[in-house]
């Protein structure tokens, strides 16, 4: 383990001595790396480990409280106002687990972005193509697992932060149900649309993970009265054999609203690999007011984070904000309390139509995102970007599993032409994140073609750069 640990430390010094800087931690002590390994490795030696997570290197992103590092939010300040006494409630279940936290991951600067771009440490770049984003907010989270240098990292889903990033780096990103993780030690910890979850290497790590963090706060569980969880059994052949009994849900119209037909044509072969292999039927559906939900969800998302960000932003602490943060912050000022409570009476509406959806569906289907990783402008590295266009495509398929709290998964499907790894996104019913990771496996071990190594991989047990 300890020579694991040293491996680890060696490729983040190298990864953060990059020109230019493209961190994948911004905050990290090799010292407590090592502490942390030892003290596992010690475990195991007197048979005495916490759990199956025990020694696994797992990132927190930034956002997330991880004693005894600060919570900075991908900004230079937010740590100043905001002392880290204790893990996060997720972090802390973890830590009991025995997993190795390794540091605090890059992001989007107070996760108000969708590609990654961090103008204060450096922009982490795609493991797959150093000249692209690796998608955000949690961008360093899905970049530090598609590398190879841990199994799972923590990312937080307010508008795909988890599902973004883990389609265009080509790993798996569970956006739990509102209200399935406990949200306390979070920045943003009081909104409607924001989850804590996993982003891992396989489907079953993203399980685990999961089974580890999950539970909400006594407030919570009394006001959304969630049911027991279930965990698929993945060894068992009665799991397999009930996928084939999931009816999913496509909306062609929005099926194909793509950058490039590579997408949906990849995603569209897999909904035909899992009526031959397992039997799954594929429905047609219609889902209205697409377009309503998307203001509906900015407006939601943009004035939540207002209310919590105004008091930090006196004392001429928004100037210390990059330009894009500064765009979306101006942007959310415009919102009055009648368009909040408007959004929230098209929540409602909206909740409707997908609840008759669900009469008939199990699991709607649609490509992750509507491009892959967008190249990055060498000027956004020091001034950011602010790209309407690139962060409308980015976030087409996401926002249902925000604004009306379902339950979603991003699995990776296979590649386009450019080698650029693509997700297929799995929304299911309120609670039923049983039924989208029981999917979400088949497709991984039946359907899905061989995963194609990044062009920065490393060998964390042999310590080097493949």
């Amino acid at each position: 383990m300890l020579s694991v640990a040293e491996h680890f430390i060696s490729a983040i010094e190298e990864s953060n001595n990059k020109n230019p800087l493209a961190p994948l931690l911004i905050s990290y002590d090799p010292d407590e790396v090592r502490r942390q390994a030892d003290a596992s490795t010690q475990r195991f030696k007197e048979g005495s480990e916490l759990s199956i997570l025990d020694g696994i290197f797992i990132a927190v992103k930034d956002d997330i409280d991880c004693y005894p590092y600060p919570s900075k939010g991908g900004t230079t300040w937010f740590h100043e106002l905001r002392e880290v006494k204790k893990d996060a409630v997720c972090v802390s279940r973890l830590r009991c687990c025995g997993a190795v936290l390794v540091g605090k991951t890059n992001m989007h600067e107070l996760a108000l972005g969708t590609t990654g771009n961090n103008a204060n440490f450096g922009t982490t770049t795609n493991p797959h193509a150093p000249d692209r984003y690796t998608g955000g907010s949690s961008s360093g989270s899905a970049a530090i697992v598609a590398s190879g240098l841990c199994s799972a990292a923590l990312g937080t889903d307010g508008g795909g932060s988890v599902r973004i990033p883990s389609s265009l780096c080509g790993v798996v990103g569970l956006k739990t149900t509102y209200g399935r993780t406990d949200m306390k030690g979070l920045l943003y910890h009081s909104g409607t649309v924001a989850i804590v979850g996993p982003i891992t290497a396989t489907v079953e790590d993203a399980i685990l993970v999961y089974a580890a963090i999950l539970g909400s706060s006594p407030a919570e569980r009394v006001s959304l009265k969630p049911p027991l969880p279930c965990l698929p059994n993945l060894s068992s052949c009665g799991s397999w054999c009930s996928t084939g009994s999931l009816r999913l849900g496509k909306y062609t119209e929005w099926f194909n609203d793509v950058f490039s037909t590579e997408i949906s044509d990849k995603c569209e072969d897999i909904l035909n690999q899992l009526s031959e292999k397992h039997g799954c039927k594929t429905l047609e559906i219609v889902i209205p007011e697409l377009h309503e939900m998307f203001i509906a969800h900015v407006v939601s998302i943009g004035s939540e984070a207002l209310s919590q960000l105004n008091p930090d932003l006196e004392d001429g602490k928004l100037a210390r904000l990059t330009y894009d943060s500064r765009i979306n912050l101006a942007l959310f000022q415009t919102y009055s309390a009648s368009d909040y409570v408007a959004a929230q009476c098209l929540r409602r509406r909206l909740m409707h139509f997908y609840v008759e959806i669900f009469k008939k569906v199990d699991i709607i289907v649609t490509p992750t995102t509507a491009m892959t990783a967008p190249i990055i402008s060498p000027a956004a590295l020091t001034v950011g970007e602010t790209n309407l266009r690139v962060s409308g495509s980015l976030m087409r398929f996401v926002l249902a599993g925000n604004l009306l709290g379902f339950p979603a998964i991003s699995v990776p499907v296979g590649y386009d032409k450019q080698g650029l790894p693509i997700g297929m996104q799995l929304i299911g019913r309120p609670w039923c994140e049983a039924s989208i990771l029981r999917l979400a496996a088949a497709i991984e071990e039946t359907c899905a073609g061989p995963k194609k190594m990044p062009v920065q991989f490393y060998d964390i047990l042999k310590g080097n750069l493949m």
